[in-house]
């Protein structure tokens, strides 16, 4: 298991005014409508899509992405991005900065995230998880090759996987290093002839007058209490993705070297976009 990133200062209090309470109510029941119809939607489609298709999902993305994609119009959160979105079959790496990661990476392209096994026993958050075709990994090595396997399979249907190889969030001031050992898949005989790999930098910009990490989500935060304040600041900030040139994971000698170009690519994208110490916003 991954360590939890922390910082050394303590996160910022939560503090909601009324009309803060009132965002809350309108924000968050509009979402829970939103994800409520739609899942509904997905799974009766799913009943249709999965015994003509099996593991290729042709039509089900679509409505995970048009989810996400309204969810930063209901939460007043400006969405952008830029960059080529890759046309090779491989994976997404990408820095870790919060639960708002979901929606900002599934808003443009459709993917399919690759979470701890613990997850999916979560409450709420696991079924939804599974109904949008996470794939769970266990962290023991033993079950190594059959999660190679498991991977090889939903990349060579088309899926796109997303992996965040820090392991863990931050305050998206910053990129963690990035852990190697969660490239080794990629460089299996059966994948690495050819995967490609694509670097996105996720980027979040506070709201005027907060501080530059309002949006990230650390070490003990409590997840209702980060997601109370989203929902009732009333000017919003915005989240930007740089997607990266993506790399064969054949032109790569190991796992150590693609990763270390991978960090350098997100790194340097968040580094160009946020504001330097005496910039003002």
């Amino acid at each position: 298991m991954s360590a939890t990133w922390d910082s050394g200062d303590a996160p910022d209090p939560v503090v909601i005014t009324p009309l803060g309470w009132v965002l809350v109510l309108l924000r968050g029941g509009a979402l829970i409508i939103l994800i409520s119809i739609c899942l509904m939607i997905l799974l009766l489609v799913r009943l249709i899509e999965r015994p003509l298709y099996g593991m290729r999902r042709p039509v089900t993305p679509f409505i995970t992405q048009f989810v996400c994609r309204n969810a930063f119009r209901i939460l007043g959160i400006t969405f952008s991005t830029s960059g080529q979105l890759m046309q090779e079959r491989g994976a997404v790496v990408a820095n870790h900065v919060s639960w708002l990661d979901i929606f900002s990476l599934n808003a443009r392209k459709r993917i399919y995230f690759v979470s701890k096994s613990e997850v999916a026993n979560w409450p709420g958050i696991g079924w939804l998880a599974r109904a949008t075709g996470t794939v769970f990994i266990d962290r023991d090595r033993k079950q190594a090759k059959a999660q190679t396997e498991l991977f090889e399979n939903r990349l060579r249907v088309g899926h796109k996987l997303l992996f965040f190889p820090e392991g863990t969030s931050t305050d998206g001031l910053r990129v963690l290093p990035f852990k190697s050992t969660l490239f080794a898949a990629f460089f299996s005989d059966h994948l690495r002839d050819f995967l490609y790999v694509q670097p996105v930098s996720v980027i979040y910009f506070a709201p005027p007058g907060e501080p530059a990490r309002f949006y990230g989500w650390w070490g003990d935060m409590e997840f209702g209490g980060h997601l109370l304040k989203t929902l009732a600041q009333p000017r919003q900030g915005s989240v930007e993705l740089i997607y990266h040139i993506p790399v064969k994971v054949a032109d790569f000698a190991d796992r150590k070297a693609l990763a270390v170009y991978c960090e350098t690519a997100v790194r340097a994208g968040l580094e160009s976009a946020l504001p330097g110490p005496e910039e003002p916003r």
